[in-house]
């Protein structure tokens, strides 16, 4: 199954926050009643599980902007990520644990100006 979220980063995903597309949404926690954030656990490639916070727009609004924050600045320094590298996002097959997602990041390896991810 791919991914349902692929981004390559840029300066805000790494210096503050993450903004993901309105339409992966509906592929994470629930937001209940009238919440517009919501905590989910994440699984690294090393098995470690990390706690991210996805914040929205509130719900009144036409397009809910979707942004990664609690958590996320500690993951970015730990993995020592920089603009033009990328994370994909998975939903986990079995849900009999509490972790229902994946994380995975590439470093972007330039070689003549060109970008390529292992």
């Amino acid at each position: 199954m791919g991914p349902i979220v692929l981004k390559i980063f840029g300066k805000t995903d790494i210096k503050k926050r993450m903004t993901l597309p309105s339409k992966s949404l509906k592929c994470f926690p629930p937001l209940i009643g009238d919440k517009h954030m919501v905590d989910f656990l994440v699984r690294d490639e090393c098995d470690r599980v990390w706690k991210f916070r996805i914040y929205t727009r509130k719900k009144n609004t036409k397009y809910p902007k979707l942004v990664l924050t609690k958590g996320w600045r500690e993951f970015v320094c730990s993995k020592r990520l920089g603009v033009g590298d990328r994370v994909a996002f998975y939903m986990e097959k079995e849900e009999a644990e509490s972790v229902k997602y994946r994380v995975k990041v590439e470093k972007a390896v330039k070689i003549f100006g060109a970008v390529f991810w292992p």
